[in-house]
C-alpha cells in the first residue's frame, strides 16, 4: 500500500447530487487546483479566522460593489460580525453609494458598442450598465453632504466614511430600503472603513472640488496609517489573532499588510505579524507586483507570522466567484459573532498604540537610525565603526 495514505486524504469525491447546499458542494467536490484552494479558504475563514474573538480585516479592490457584491456578500459578513474593519478603493465606496441612494444598475453585456453607449449617456463597467445621471446625482449627493459642519475639519478616512455612511443610512430609511450599502452598514455596525488613496476616486474628486469653494475638509493620511496599526496592535497585544481577507490586491492589500511593519519596523514594538492570510486574486507572483506577492514573501517583511504560514491560503480566482461562495459557506457553518464596533473604540486604540510607542524605550534608537549622518557608511554599504582612545565605539 502506498505511503501517501498516511499523509494525505484519498481523492474520491462524492457524485454531485440534486439540491446540494453550497457548503456541502464545496466540502465534497472542491478537491484540487484552485477549487481545492477555495475549499481551504472557506475552512480557514470559518474554522480559524472568525473562530473565537479574532479580529478580521478585509481589503477590497476590483469593481465588486458595482456588481452588487456589497449588498449580496460584504454587508452580510459585516452584519454577522465576520468582518471587523475594511480597507477599500475609493471607487468601490463610490459605486456602493448608488445602491444606498436607490439608483439603478443593470446587468448588460461586455460586447456592446461603447461609442453608442457614450452617445446615449450610458456608462459601462465590463457588463454592468447605468445611466450617466447616476454619476451626476451621486456626485451631487457627496458635495451636498460634505458641506455640513461636521465635515469642516481634518479627519482620517474612517471618520469621513462613518459620517458619510450616516447620511446614506438616513437616505435608505427615507427610501424604505435596507442593507443595500456597505457604507450604511459600516455606520450601523461600527465597522471602520479606510481608503489607502483618498484622492483616487470620484469621492475624492468631489472633496477636491469643494476645497476650491473653501471647504475645510482635509484627509489625515497619517492618522489612517497609525489608526490601522492600532487596530492590529490591539488585537495582537490582547492575546487574540489578527486575520486579513484580501480580495484582489493593489494598494488596499499593502495598506492592510503594512500595519505590521509599522508596528515592528517603524515603531520598534515587538510583534510577529498577522496570524491568518487569505487572498483571492488573479495576479501572478512572478511579475514582482504586490498584488501577486505570496504570503511567504510577506513573511520576509514581517507582515505574516512565520509560524502560521501553513494557515495562509491564496486562491487564484475571480473575487466575484470566490466571495459569494466563501460568504455562503461561512454563514451556513458559523454562528454570528458579537460585533466589535471598532469605530467607537478608535480614539482609545489610537491612544494605546501611541503610549506603547513611547513606553517601550526604543524611540531614541529609532530616531538615531533615521539620522543619515550617523553612522557613516563605507563603500561596501556597511556601517563604519571606529574606536576612540577611551575604547568606546564611534
Amino acid at each position: 500500500m502506498s505511503s501517501l495514505n498516511k499523509k494525505f486524504p484519498r481523492l474520491l469525491p462524492e457524485p454531485i447530487r440534486k439540491g446540494m447546499k453550497v457548503a456541502d458542494l464545496i466540502d465534497t467536490s472542491f478537491k484540487a487546483y484552485n477549487g481545492g484552494r477555495l475549499a481551504e479558504a472557506c475552512r480557514l475563514f470559518t474554522q480559524k479566522m472568525i473562530a473565537g474573538n479574532g479580529t478580521v480585516g478585509m481589503s477590497l479592490t476590483g469593481a465588486l460593489t458595482p456588481a452588487g457584491l456589497g449588498r449580496a456578500a460584504i454587508v452580510p459578513l459585516m452584519k454577522a460580525g465576520f468582518v471587523d474593519w475594511i480597507i477599500s478603493t475609493g471607487a468601490n465606496l463610490y459605486h456602493d453609494l448608488h445602491y444606498g441612494l436607490g439608483m439603478h444598475l443593470y446587468a448588460g453585456s461586455p460586447f456592446l458598442n461603447d461609442v453608442d453607449l457614450r452617445r446615449d449617456g450610458v456608462i459601462r463597467i465590463y457588463d454592468v450598465l447605468f445611466d450617466y445621471d447616476v454619476l451626476l446625482d451621486t456626485d451631487a449627493f457627496v458635495r451636498q453632504v460634505i458641506q455640513g459642519s461636521e465635515f469642516q475639519h481634518t479627519m482620517a478616512t474612517d471618520e469621513f466614511h462613518y459620517l458619510l455612511g450616516k447620511y446614506v443610512y438616513e437616505r435608505e430609511k427615507k427610501l424604505k430600503i435596507k442593507e443595500t450599502s456597505v457604507l450604511s452598514a459600516a455606520y450601523q455596525y461600527g465597522v471602520p472603513i479606510f481608503t489607502s488613496s483618498p484622492g483616487d476616486s470620484s469621492i475624492g474628486m468631489n472633496v477636491a472640488a469643494m476645497a476650491l469653494r473653501d471647504s475645510k475638509l482635509l484627509i489625515d493620511v497619517n492618522r489612517d496609517v497609525n489608526q490601522t496599526a492600532a487596530i492590529v496592535y490591539a488585537a495582537k497585544s490582547s492575546g487574540s489573532t489578527s486575520s486579513v481577507f484580501i480580495l484582489g490586491g493593489g494598494s488596499p492589500k499593502n495598506f492592510m499588510l503594512q500595519t505590521e511593519p509599522q508596528i515592528q519596523e517603524v515603531m520598534g514594538i515587538e510583534e510577529r505579524g498577522h496570524d491568518y492570510f487569505l487572498q483571492c486574486t488573479d495576479a501572478r507572483p512572478d511579475t514582482g507586483g504586490l498584488s501577486g506577492a505570496t504570503p511567504g514573501e510577506a513573511v520576509s517583511w514581517g507582515k505574516i507570522d512565520p509560524e502560521n504560514l501553513p494557515d495562509c491560503v491564496v486562491c487564484y480566482a475571480d473575487s466575484t466567484i470566490t466571495l459569494p461562495l466563501i460568504t455562503a459557506y461561512a454563514l451556513s457553518k458559523a454562528a454570528p459573532r458579537k460585533l466589535k464596533r471598532l469605530y467607537t473604540k478608535r480614539d482609545a486604540l489610537y491612544a494605546d498604540l501611541r503610549a506603547q510607542y513611547f513606553k517601550h524605550g526604543k524611540v531614541e534608537k529609532i530616531e538615531h537610525r533615521t539620522d543619515l549622518s550617523k553612522p557613516k557608511r563605507g563603500r561596501s554599504g556597511r556601517s563604519v565603526v571606529g574606536t576612540s582612545r577611551n575604547g568606546k565605539t564611534t
